[in-house]
């Protein structure tokens, strides 16, 4: 299933995202399946954007929780293929999305 461009906003709001964590962690942009996404500078990716949501990597009670907000999943890239470790998090929940950044950049790189 292909997924929806980006939209403007939610560039804006990865963008954001991206220099907020950046403080503290070292990070870059660069494209994850296609879509924009944030990396730890030199390992593996974090979040990126998914059509107008976001998704984040998260561990143990972190993931447990974003997938307790309302309309978040397991992030399936292609139906029937979930990601282990990575929720979707719709933009109606985006009052999360800050939260939920600061804790896929602390996440351990396993």
């Amino acid at each position: 299933m292909p997924i929806a461009p980006p939209t403007a906003a939610g560039l804006v709001d990865l963008d954001d995202l991206t220099a907020a964590v950046g403080v503290v962690h070292p990070v870059r942009r660069k494209p994850l399946f296609g879509c924009p996404a944030t990396w730890h500078d030199g390992g593996k990716p974090f979040m990126s954007l998914w059509g107008d949501d976001l998704v984040f990597r998260l561990a143990g009670d972190d993931l447990a929780t974003a997938l307790a907000l309302p309309g978040a999943a397991t992030f399936e890239p292609a139906a029937g293929r979930p990601m282990t470790g990575w929720v979707r998090v719709p933009r109606t929940a985006s009052s999360h999305w800050h939260d939920l950044a600061q804790q896929a950049a602390a996440t351990p790189l396993v």
